[in-house]
């Protein structure tokens, strides 16, 4: 006789009241970390400059100052601590708020200075603005800044200050996401405004926001920036095929012979504000370079062109030890019936080495063809499971 399982009355309500639970808290989990990982920066930004205007202001010592903090910082906690990004945080201190009350003679010259809310009033309890050398209190500053950071990041890029109180204002009422953010900064949204006869309906129009750029708490803990505070492993979430030609082309390069030395898989870069993935990273052990592969499964384009470009100048500044040859990208493109493969060989010092590259690199047919073989296979087995 089969056990049954038996009907459970008003389990519809409490699956109901579960789900709304995990979802708010994991809402509130992303919230959190994105606001005391601005606070934590805003204080970082705060003791860089009280560092660097302890005795007078020069631009030599801070530099020295960045690039030590840097190198220090990057040993101890990992990524997020370039120079670019401390120095994102040193401007976001002194850009916000675009007013700081004026410290009193009587306090020591390490004390906080404290940001206001755009009324003007301090966001923080009084003994707080007068509290010298004491742990800051990261959940009260983080009361002053509402908005994730990649958002003061991109409102860093807007050098007006009325038009970046401006978009922080408006992103804060009509609850703009990152992307909207990005694109209503794009679209001069503020001078559209201000040259609008009719600025209300401008201002309704700009506060909506659409369905699909609202931003959940999987796309919170991915931002990149929260992925490099946490020093988490950053996952890319390709599609299926995209993440198994990735794999299965790793692995052909690696049967290849000794040559191809693994280094890793969707490596994150970032550009002034714009970050990028390289699907694939190989050091070649004869060649002594790095090969950049960007996979595309669509058609090849001059874009991606540019865009490898992009990378090996990023890698030869960032990624290229002493002694190394300057990298090499493949370009894979995997659209179907037509894939096809191109090396960017462009950068080399000299021809000789170009012609050296070009001997001990895998031919770009038999890429091609390796890859369009993967695809049809995949696809076969995606349309026939188990065959």
């Amino acid at each position: 006789m089969t056990a049954t399982t038996p009907e459970l009355a008003g389990y519809g309500g409490v699956h109901a009241d579960i789900v709304s639970l995990l979802e708010a808290a994991r809402q509130a989990t992303a919230r959190s970390v994105n606001a005391l990982m601005t606070a934590t920066y805003w204080e970082i930004g705060r003791r860089v400059v009280e560092f660097e205007q302890g005795g007078q202001e020069r631009a030599a010592y801070g530099e020295a100052l960045i690039e030590r903090l840097s190198a220090d910082l990057s040993a101890r906690f990992g990524r997020g601590f370039s120079r670019q990004n401390l120095w994102q945080m040193r401007l976001f201190y002194t850009a916000w708020p675009s007013s700081r009350p004026q410290r009193p003679p009587s306090t020591s010259s390490r004390a906080r200075r404290i940001p206001q809310t755009p009324s003007g009033e301090s966001a923080f309890p009084e003994k707080l603005q007068t509290v010298s050398g004491a742990l800051p209190d990261l959940l009260s500053i983080a009361q002053a800044f509402p908005l994730p950071w990649s958002a003061y990041v991109r409102l860093l890029s807007v050098k007006n200050s009325q038009a970046r109180a401006f978009y922080e204002t408006e992103a804060l009422r009509g609850g703009w996401s990152v992307r909207q953010l990005d694109r209503q900064i794009g679209s001069q949204f503020y001078e559209r405004t201000a040259l609008s006869a009719d600025k209300a309906a401008m201002l309704t129009k700009g506060a909506v926001v659409e369905s699909a750029d609202a931003l959940t708490p999987e796309q919170a803990i991915k931002d990149p920036f929260v992925l490099e505070f946490l020093n988490l492993k950053d996952e890319y979430s390709e599609s299926d095929l995209e993440g198994a030609l990735i794999q299965h082309l790793a692995d052909f390069l690696l049967e290849l012979g000794d040559d191809f030395a693994f280094v890793g898989r969707q490596r994150r870069l970032r550009i002034d504000d714009s970050w990028f993935r390289v699907d694939l990273l190989f050091f070649h052990r004869r060649l002594k370079c790095l090969l950049v592969i960007d996979l595309k499964v669509g058609k090849f384009s001059y874009a991606d062109a540019g865009q490898m470009h992009l990378y090996l100048n990023y890698a030869r500044e960032h990624w290229m030890k002493p002694g190394e040859n300057p990298p090499v990208g493949l370009i894979m493109c995997a659209e179907k019936g037509a894939a096809e493969a191109r090396y960017a060989l462009e950068g080399l010092p000299n021809k000789v080495l170009a012609a050296e590259y070009q001997t001990m690199l895998p031919d770009e047919k038999l890429l091609a063809e390796e890859l369009a073989k993967t695809r049809r296979e995949l696809e076969t087995r995606h349309i026939k499971p188990g065959q």
